[in-house]
């Protein structure tokens, strides 16, 4: 199909979006981070004012949900968050796209003062901005009224609820000390410590102080998103250092050469002895595009139905006699190709990768 032309019928009422944002920052963002940010552009052109609560409101989110979106946005440096003496959010300021990435951040005007109900968690006050202590790294011992009103909020009652499916029984009175730790002092949201003890659950490790462990590793690593907890694990998991090492590479795996071995692990399903036979041939094969070149073995053994090491024989065996075909053909002098030539080519494909 040819270029579509997109009209408008009305250009007085409208909102203008940064090209920058489009390009740049839409991709990775969530739904309710990129309404968020979208409302907000539309209610500062409109000079009117807004609150947590309109917007969790608007947007069917819950108010966490909304001072979720504000942080990531302030993270990436796209607007940044004011509050009052008592720690209640009073303004937000939208920042200047147009910027150089390491400029100081200068404000395009600020929202109109934030009509904020007052925020009484102090997570959600702004000190997730400010830097942890070392201190904060350190479980407190945590009165019994303290570990009673935070079992008696209604989004942590559920996230207990959750994590006892994943542990399997009912939770100590020390292990929701623990979650009520990750909570306040390493200040997790609901849904990264739902992805931390799924991830530690998913590993065979159902001991809290292995939990508290990795979440404390991932907030000196300062992840704040389970996405960011998914990329950080994934990249020092020892199947992608050993699938690094089979190719040759001695360097830490880039975000790109992740989502290659993602791709062959958890997309293809494959286990580490089909991935290892496919690095042994690209390496045997050429110095240059080597996930390029693995990932083309191992997504023509994928249709070609390889699940197993024992496999790839038979598809070695398929090819060759489709090989033999062509060439029968070729050599009859057969005008119109009738067969098809196997998807993993390899020396097409070495010339082909090379001359890139």
């Amino acid at each position: 199909m040819g270029r579509l032309t997109i009209y408008k019928d009305n250009y007085v009422d409208a909102t203008a979006v940064s090209n920058i944002f489009i390009d740049e920052y839409m991709t990775d963002a969530n739904d309710a981070q990129l309404k968020v940010y979208l409302y907000l552009i539309r209610m500062m052109n409109a000079n009117l004012s807004t609150s947590v609560s309109d917007m969790a409101d608007k947007f069917n989110h819950t108010e966490k949900d909304v001072i979720r979106a504000l942080k990531y946005w302030e993270k990436k440096n796209l607007l940044s968050l004011e509050y009052d003496e008592a720690k209640n959010l009073a303004g937000i300021h939208l920042l200047d796209l147009s910027r150089p990435k390491n400029s100081e951040a200068k404000s395009l005007a600020p929202v109109v003062p934030l009509v904020a109900k007052p925020v009484s968690s102090y997570a959600e006050a702004g000190a997730e901005n400010t830097p942890l202590s070392p201190d904060s790294y350190e479980k407190p011992s945590y009165t019994l009224d303290e570990v009673k009103a935070f079992k008696s909020n209604e989004e942590t009652s559920q996230l207990l609820f959750i994590a006892e499916q994943y542990i399997g029984r009912t939770l100590t009175a020390s292990e929701i000390k623990t979650i009520f730790f990750i909570s306040d002092r390493l200040r997790f949201s609901v849904d990264l410590t739902d992805y931390l003890i799924q991830y530690c659950v998913g590993r065979g490790k159902k001991d809290f102080r292995y939990i508290e462990k990795v979440a404390v590793s991932w907030a000196q690593a300062g992840i704040t998103t389970p996405k960011e907890a998914e990329s950080y694990a994934y990249k020092y998991d020892r199947t992608v250092y050993n699938i690094m090492k089979a190719l040759g590479k001695s360097n830490a795996p880039t975000n790109k050469e992740v989502d290659f071995i993602t791709h062959w692990t958890k997309d293809y399903g494959f286990e580490m002895d089909v991935i290892s036979t496919a690095c042994e041939r690209t390496v045997l094969a050429t110095e240059k595009h080597r996930f390029e070149y693995a990932d083309s073995i191992l997504g023509s053994w994928y249709k070609a139905g390889v699940h197993h090491a024992a496999d790839i024989e038979k598809a070695d065996e398929s090819y060759k006699k489709s090989r033999a075909v062509q060439a029968k053909a070729a050599s009859g002098n057969n005008k119109f190709n009738q067969f098809k030539q196997n998807s993993y080519d390899f020396d097409a494909l070495e010339k082909e990768l090379l001359s890139n």
